[in-house]
């Protein structure tokens, strides 16, 4: 929660529009249960401590994922966070809860064949405008820099569809240690770099 905060905080002095992060993916349920019944205890506690703060700050609350396996009152507290921020102007802090890349793709797979099916779209009409708009995150813009903690050098499906031509830069500290510092850091390794996208 530490870590969260000096991050939002960071990212709004440094002016950044969009901070996504990674809280809980799909594949987290296989974890020992005491552990993710410790993780939904910390998404209470910060859902309950931290929005009046976030909204004060301007920032405004979004979520993605597949919310529906988790507990009535998480629920009730995302909806609450949404509705309160909603018209804040700042930095848009998306939490991605539940979320897996893969069934967020599948997801899209089956709405266009359902559109496909009512006549709605022609299987030959599907492009990336229409991926683009049943994805979770249809009303922000693809990723500019994905940084990964802890060492790791891998997606661990997140954003798949999103990234790809996000920059990359893998840290070797773990999140709890995560602030201002290492968000420079990585900020001065991604402007060091060129972006082409596929041109020249």
């Amino acid at each position: 929660m530490e870590a969260v905060r000096r991050c939002v905080d960071a990212c709004g002095r440094l002016h950044v529009g969009y901070l996504t992060l990674y809280a809980f993916s799909s594949e987290n349920w296989r974890r020992p249960e005491e552990e993710v019944s410790g993780l939904m205890t910390l998404l209470r506690t910060y859902l309950k401590k931290e929005i009046t703060t976030l909204h004060e700050k301007n920032v405004r609350m979004n979520f993605i994922g597949d919310h529906e396996p988790l507990s009535k009152d998480i629920r009730t507290l995302m909806d609450d966070a949404v509705a309160k921020t909603k018209d804040n102007t700042g930095l848009t802090l998306t939490i991605a809860l539940n979320y897996g890349a893969r069934a967020e793709i599948v997801s899209t797979i089956k709405k266009a064949a359902q559109a496909c099916l009512d006549g709605k779209l022609k299987p030959e009409d599907l492009d990336d405008d229409f991926v683009q708009q049943n994805l979770h995150t249809h009303d922000m813009p693809d990723p500019d820099l994905i940084i990964r903690t802890s060492g790791e050098q891998r997606l661990s499906n997140f954003l798949m569809w999103q990234a790809a031509y996000s920059e990359f830069v893998f840290l070797d500290e773990y999140w709890p240690e995560f602030g201002e510092e290492l968000l420079l850091k990585a900020f001065k390794e991604y402007t060091d770099r060129e972006r082409r996208f596929g041109g020249v």
